[in-house]
């Protein structure tokens, strides 16, 4: 699917089903340049006071009580079952950043499918917020301020090489695979950590308290992945 559902020229929230704290949402909605319910996740929106801008999906999540509370001209509706609702949603949204929460936290079968969707669509800059973490398809390049003794996870997708400056251990020469090598529990040994990378399919993994500086260092750098061909 090609047709983009969702068009901002700044971030988008995308709320899934999944454990939402309400006093996490309610700042990330009011930032928002628009708000999209991944199909159940308008029932986490609708609880905390706030109508979506959207709603995408298979709608086989979402109850006849809130889709009375929602615009019809909002609800839309894909039928097929070869992709998640998030995979749905996040193909759907044109925006330079998302922000998806309701999809860390809850079940792990669910979590593993989020990364794949992730990694399906690298060129959609997409963080995942939870209540310990933020996930993000790290970019082919990336500087981030942090203070010493961040936790810094590097998990990889698949084969990927590449090198960095600033951790405890930097990744030069390494060669990352999900059954081979990884980069979990690392951490900041300086005040800056520059990350390249020469193929989409790291998973970069920080403490939710590092989100704003991960924002800013999207917001300085548009280095990103193409669309897959």
């Amino acid at each position: 699917m090609k047709h983009s559902i969702v068009h901002s020229l700044t971030p988008v929230l995308l709320v899934g089903g999944g454990d939402c704290a309400p006093d996490q949402l309610g700042p990330l909605v009011r930032r928002a340049g628009a708000v999209v319910a991944a199909d159940g996740g308008a029932e986490a929106l609708l609880s905390s006071g706030h109508i979506p801008d959207a709603v995408i999906g298979d709608m086989d999540s979402l109850s006849d009580a809130a889709r009375a509370r929602l615009p019809a001209e909002r609800l839309h509706e894909i039928s097929e079952q070869d992709s998640t609702d998030f995979d749905k949603c996040l193909r759907s949204i044109d925006a330079p950043l998302v922000w998806g929460a309701g999809f860390l936290g809850a079940r792990l079968d669910h979590q593993l499918a989020a990364m794949t969707v992730l990694a399906r669509h690298p060129d959609r800059r997409c963080v995942l917020i939870g209540a310990e973490d933020v996930v993000m398809l790290a970019p082919p390049r990336l500087s981030l301020d942090l203070d010493p003794g961040t936790r810094f996870s590097l998990y990889p997708l698949g084969p990927v090489t590449g090198r960095s400056t600033g951790l405890r251990w930097n990744i030069d020469g390494l060669a990352f695979a999900p059954d081979r090598m990884t980069s979990t529990s690392n951490e900041v040994a300086a005040p800056r950590v520059d990350l390249w990378l020469d193929a989409p399919r790291m998973l970069l993994i920080l403490p939710v308290a590092a989100f704003p500086e991960l924002e800013r260092a999207l917001e300085r750098s548009d280095a990103r992945w193409p669309a897959p061909a």
